[in-house]
C-alpha cells in the first residue's frame, strides 16, 4: 500500500480533507523529501505546494499529487483555500503538534474548512514500517556503523572532544551520509556522566571512557548509534558498570517481540542495572521509535502500557551515568518481529580499550 493510500484511509465522516504541514508528512505522503511546502489530500484530488526553489525537483520527482508554484510564502493559504474549494472539503485534519501558536492562528482565520487536530491519525502509520523504509534504515545503519570503525583508530588522548567530533562527523559523511539524524553527542570522562552532553574543549586523557551517539540520514531515514569507549585502561569500576549496561541491552533486546508492551520491554532491561545497584543512575527510557525522525512512537519506556507492534524500528539503549565521574551508554537498532526482534546494528559490544 503506498503512504498516501493511508493518509486517504483516515478520509471519513470527521474529516474530508488532510493538510499536511510537516516535512515528515509531507516526505512520507509523497515518498520524497522537500524541504519547504504543504499538501493537501482529499478522496477527490490531492495537491501538493511549494516554492520556486524546490518546484521543479518536487515536479520531477512526486507521484500521485498535483505539484503546484505557491509563487510567493505568503500565498500558501490562498493555494490552499482554492484546493479545498475544488475538492468540496469542509473540514481538514492537521497536525496541530507541529504548528506554533500563530502558524495556526494564521492558517484559523485564513482557511475556509473547519480545522480539526488530526496529529496522532496521520503520524500514527510510521509505526509500522514498510519493507522498503526499513532498507532505508538498514543502509543509514551501514554507513554509521563503517564511520565509526574508521573513527575508531584516530581516538587518542590529547584530541578534544570537539575534534574527535568532527573526526565522526566527517566519515559519516565519507561513508555515504545524505545528512545526520542529529547532531552528535561527543563527551569524554567526566562530561559523559551527561547523557545529552554537549562536545567541548576537554582534552580526552588515558582512563576517561568517551560516549559517542551519531546517525545518519539515508533517503529521510535515520539511523542511532552509541558506543563508549576505554581510553589507555580502564578501572574495575568501569568495567563493571560497561557490563551492566551491556546486560541491560541483551535483556532488553531478548524481551523485544510484538505485543509486549514498551514498559514490559524497559523493565526487562531496568531491572538488571537496578538489581546491580544503579537504578537512581537510569533517568532515561530503554528506547525509542525511529524513521523519518529521530524520535517517533511508540516508545519502549517505562511510561508506554501499549503494545508494540510488529515493524516497528526502535533503539535499545540503556545507560548508566555517575554524576561526576562517567557515563556508559550502549545502543543498538532493532527491528521489531512477531517472535523476537532483529538487531541491525552490526558493531562489537564488548568493551573496547584503545
Amino acid at each position: 500500500m503506498k503512504n498516501l493510500d493511508k493518509f486517504l484511509s483516515i478520509l471519513d465522516g470527521e474529516v474530508d480533507g488532510l493538510l499536511l504541514t510537516s516535512r515528515y508528512s509531507r516526505h512520507y505522503g509523497a515518498e520524497f523529501d522537500i524541504a519547504e511546502g504543504m499538501a493537501v489530500v482529499s478522496k477527490k484530488g490531492c495537491r501538493y505546494f511549494t516554492d520556486s526553489r524546490y518546484i521543479e525537483s518536487a515536479q520531477k520527482n512526486i507521484r500521485d499529487f498535483e505539484v503546484l508554484d505557491v509563487q510567493g510564502a505568503r500565498n500558501y493559504p490562498k493555494c490552499v483555500n482554492e484546493a479545498i474549494a475544488d475538492f468540496g472539503i469542509t473540514a481538514l485534519g492537521f497536525e496541530e503538534e507541529y504548528l506554533t501558536v500563530a502558524e495556526f492562528r494564521d492558517l484559523e482565520q485564513n482557511l475556509n474548512a473547519r480545522l480539526v487536530p488530526c496529529n496522532a491519525r496521520i503520524n500514527g502509520f510510521r509505526a509500522v514500517k514498510e519493507p522498503w523504509e526499513i532498507q532505508r534504515m538498514r543502509k543509514a545503519q551501514e554507513i554509521a556503523d563503517r564511520a565509526f570503525l574508521e573513527t575508531l583508530p584516530v581516538i587518542k588522548a590529547g584530541m578534544t572532544e570537539l575534534e574527535l567530533q568532527a573526526e565522526l562527523i566527517y566519515r559519516m559523511y565519507k561513508n555515504g551520509a545524505q545528512g545526520l539524524s542529529f547532531d552528535p553527542i561527543v563527551v569524554s570522562g567526566p562530561n559523559s556522566s551527561m547523557p545529552h552532553g554537549v562536545a567541548g574543549d576537554r582534552v580526552i586523557r588515558e582512563g576517561d571512557f568517551v560516549t559517542m551517539d551519531f546517525g545518519v540520514l539515508n533517503q529521510g531515514y535515520c539511523s542511532d548509534t552509541t558506543r563508549t569507549v576505554a581510553v589507555g585502561y580502564a578501572t574495575e569500576e568501569m568495567k563493571k558498570v560497561y557490563n551492566v549496561v551491556l546486560q541491560a541491552q541483551l535483556a532488553g533486546i531478548a524481551a523485544t517481540r510484538a505485543g509486549a508492551t514498551g514498559e514490559e520491554i524497559d523493565g526487562a532491561a531496568r531491572n538488571v542495572i537496578v538489581d546491580a545497584g544503579y537504578g537512581e543512575y537510569f533517568g532515561h527510557s530503554y528506547g525509542h521509535s525511529l524513521g523519518l525522525e529521530i524520535h517517533e512512537a511508540p516508545n519502549l519506556s517505562f511510561r508506554n502500557p501499549d503494545p508494540i507492534p510488529a515493524g516497528a524500528v526502535c533503539s535499545a539503549e540503556p545507560g548508566i551515568y555517575l554524576p561526576g565521574k562517567f557515563g556508559v551508554r550502549i545502543e543498538d537498532v532493532t527491528i521489531v518481529g512477531p517472535d523476537g526482534c532483529e538487531d541491525i546494528t552490526n558493531l562489537p559490544k564488548d568493551l573496547l580499550i584503545l
